[in-house]
């Protein structure tokens, strides 16, 4: 109402012009032929001014006494056209594929990682090598170095493989893209064991999350000590004591409150139906104490490592 008000002004005989950008307008005079247009881009896409913006296109033409169009004329012909900002040598960026894997049992997918120790010494660090277990999240291997390569990676990854008894077992092994871990000695050890090497993608932090997490709550636990490690056996002997408590005590959150070594035993599903047999009873006895279902104490058969999210414009075409 307020719109056709605006059109109708009191006292006016005519009804204004509709002024909304949705509507229909006649083409400006002024505006540029096809042949214009295609100058444009001839000379935008031209060996001189290909890797130059507009910016630079049409102070360069005034120079030498030639004008073309103007520089806003120039940007809004190549966004038009798609190529505002990919000509010459620039290329558009390439999109990474997410890597993404499923676990449905314990050593099939592991992800691995190398953290900083802090040291007595100023700039240098200790560097755990810790490979954890996606669908368990039980620490299957660790270890402690005084240098960060690929050939004690390997020798980590033989030592694991021979403990987990991963013979002739397909299994995955993620991590990012650090030198320890894309070194041709830890590629070639991998291709000899059968494993098959995944990377997070460039310049992304949280591909590797099971690892990062691993990392967040070792390095926040009460007894982390608030000093830099002394030596090297300190920080092994440390890193031990944390390696027993995560794997065999740590009521993991994402695990229903089981430890990793419970779930990568297979150990959890006796103890989540025993605590489901106690929630039932507690409710026969006090019904009316429960207004819902007793608490959810089933583990998810699947982990995925980076699942693979649905875009909303996947989801509109579901819907």
């Amino acid at each position: 109402m307020r719109t056709f008000q605006r059109w109708v002004r009191e006292g006016d005989d005519a009804v204004a012009a509709d002024s909304r950008t949705t509507s229909t307008r006649p083409e400006p005079a002024n505006k540029l032929s096809d042949d214009e247009r295609a100058q444009i881009l001839a000379v935008a896409n031209s060996e001189e001014f290909a890797s130059l913006p507009p910016s630079q296109i049409v102070p360069t033409l005034a120079d030498r006494g030639v004008f073309v169009a103007s520089e806003s004329s120039f940007y809004r012909v190549l966004k038009e056209t798609s190529q505002q900002h990919h000509r010459g040598r620039a290329k558009k960026p390439s999109s990474r594929v997410l890597t993404s894997h499923c676990a449905t049992g314990p050593n099939q997918v592991w992800s691995w990682d190398i953290t900083w120790m802090p040291s007595a010494v100023k700039g240098q660090f200790y560097y755990w090598y810790m490979v954890l277990d996606v669908f368990s999240r039980k620490i299957v291997g660790h270890e402690v170095h005084v240098a960060e390569s690929a050939e004690l990676a390997s020798l980590l990854m033989r030592r694991t493989s021979l403990a987990e008894g991963l013979a002739g077992r397909a299994l995955v092994l993620h991590s990012d893209n650090g030198s320890a871990m894309k070194g041709s000695t830890m590629l070639a050890t991998l291709e000899q064991l059968g494993v098959a090497p995944s990377f997070s993608r460039p310049r992304v932090s949280n591909d590797n999350a099971y690892a990062e997490s691993l990392f967040r709550t070792c390095k926040y636990r009460p007894d982390y000590p608030s000093k830099p490690f002394g030596s090297l056996g300190e920080v092994r002997t440390w890193t031990q004591k944390f390696v027993r408590w995560y794997n065999q005590k740590h009521k993991h959150s994402g695990l229903k409150f089981v430890t990793p070594a419970q779930r990568h035993s297979g150990m959890d599903a006796a103890i989540l139906a025993r605590r489901e047999d106690v929630y039932r009873d507690a409710r026969n006895r006090n019904p009316q104490r429960w207004s819902r279902d007793t608490r959810d104490w089933k583990l998810e058969d699947q982990v995925w490592l980076n699942p693979e999210r649905i875009r909303p414009e996947e989801l509109k075409q579901a819907a």
